[in-house]
């Protein structure tokens, strides 16, 4: 990770933290219950100020970050004392919980209903009918039938879905067999569909290996620049010009351009080219050439890239989108983690600190700044998710014990919930080791290393 990498994610995560022990703050100091210490980070006290009964502090280590309520900690000495968490109603100390998670979501939900009023761009096709560009007759998908120009109307547990949902419950279910329909002139037909992958993780996935190739716009594909010395350049092909049909099967999109070619194995081909309004037809030969690793059969030329879509829209309309996309984005991690109990998605697939650092950095790099507000979201929504598993240390797990204990109305033993605590904070160390291990694995550095 560069130097840059490694601000933006303290950043990021610092945010992340502020919000969510904030969250545990509020509501603590509205029950009552005594904060003795506010502070991001761990380790030792960097800078701190005391104001009343609360020392606010940042720590040398700012990958984290507590609240430290009086009476919280296994093994304290227990009091009478009303500030104390432990002398508070289980509900409230439900509450005090609940509200870190809680306060992740609603960031997540501010900064995306912002983006929303201010300007929200996407890509047209994503969250249109997701209907078909091309279908290579060698694909997994093509056994089901379906054709080019089809419409898919049901994918997996989803009616009418978006090309979003189906990209996404792949990757969820990879190597499984789910339900599929699609129209085709104008008839439903109702199948299966396996998610035939040899991808270990749905990092490494791409659903155009199992043949689904979106029609990412209703217009020809037009000609950005072309490469000199390639099949294009060689053809005739210039900036401007749009590409109406390659051997009479008309595309709307580079990736169908791309499939069909490697279908054909590179056979010479017969373009059809508008420029300026007149038809053109050129005589190319695909070449096999070398792009982002991966050999395939290209013509040679920078496309224009598929619309988008820039919204502005009203409060209430992006309030509504924006409750949408945060409740989306939240059942969808929950299916992830489902998926991985149930061993359908792999548990390489986890990111740590470095891989989450990447993806800061490349959301902060990209043009406007939406990507990275985006990006902050969804890690806001994956803290509050995660805290939410009903594992000891974790929010989750303090929720689960507090309604065990209200399910027999009596207390743990306070030995007992010592033990947990400890054993707890060690898979919690070796989870951690783990995601981290997963980072790694992924770096180019360590790619070619087999375990």
């Amino acid at each position: 990770m560069s130097l840059s990498a490694i601000v933006e994610l303290l950043l990021v995560l610092g945010l992340m933290v502020l919000v969510h022990e904030f969250g545990h703050f509020v509501v603590a100091k509205w029950c009552g219950v005594r904060v003795e210490t506010f502070a991001i980070g761990f380790g030792k006290k960097v800078v701190g100020i005391q104001r009343g009964e609360t020392s606010y502090q940042i720590n040398a280590l700012p990958l984290g970050g507590y609240v430290k309520m009086a009476g919280e900690i296994p093994g304290e000495e227990v009091s009478n004392d009303p500030g104390e968490l432990n002398n508070h109603p289980r509900w409230q100390r439900m509450l005090i919980a609940l509200a870190g998670p809680f306060a992740n979501f609603i960031l997540a939900f501010v900064l995306m209903a912002g983006v929303y009023m201010v300007h929200n761009e996407v890509d047209e096709y994503t969250s249109g009918p997701a209907v078909t560009d091309y279908i290579s007759p060698d694909s997994p998908v093509a056994k089901t039938g379906i054709h080019s120009g089809d419409t898919i109307v049901r994918f997996a547990n989803i009616e009418n879905p978006t090309w979003d949902d189906v990209i996404n419950h792949c990757a969820l279910n990879l190597n499984q067999t789910l339900p599929f329909s699609y129209t085709h002139d104008g008839q439903r037909v109702d199948t299966t569909f396996f998610v035939a992958s040899k991808a270990s993780t749905p990092d490494n996935f791409t659903a155009d290996t199992l043949g689904f190739i979106p029609r990412m716009q209703l217009t020809p594909i037009k000609v950005a620049e072309t490469v000199s010395g390639t099949p294009a350049a060689r053809a005739g092909l210039q900036p401007g010009d749009e590409i109406v049909s390659i051997d009479a099967l008309t595309l709307h999109s580079v990736p169908a351009l791309l499939a069909y070619m490697q279908a054909q194995k590179g056979k010479p081909a017969v373009l059809v080219v508008l420029r300026k309004s007149f038809p053109i037809y050129m005589n190319v030969t695909p070449e096999i050439s070398d792009a982002d690793g991966t050999k395939a059969y290209r013509l040679g030329f920078q496309p224009v890239p598929p619309p988008v879509k820039v919204e502005k829209i009203s409060a209430d309309k992006a309030l509504a989108k924006s409750w949408q996309f945060t409740a989306k984005n939240s059942l969808l991690i929950r299916d992830v983690l489902v998926g991985m109990f149930q061993r359908r998605v792999p548990v390489k697939s986890l990111s740590g600190p470095i891989g989450i650092g990447q993806v800061v950095h490349d959301a902060a790099e990209a043009p406007g700044w939406t990507p990275l507000v985006g990006t902050v979201a969804m890690i806001s929504i994956n803290l509050g998710m995660f805290n939410l598993l009903p594992f000891p240390i974790l929010d989750g797990g303090m929720i689960f014990l507090l309604i065990f204990e209200s399910i027999f109305r009596r207390d743990l033993p306070m030995q007992i919930k010592e033990r947990i605590f400890q054993v707890a904070f060690v898979c919690i160390l070796l989870f951690a080791a783990m995601v981290i291990f997963n980072d790694l694995s992924k770096l180019s550095l360590f790619a070619h290393f087999k375990l």
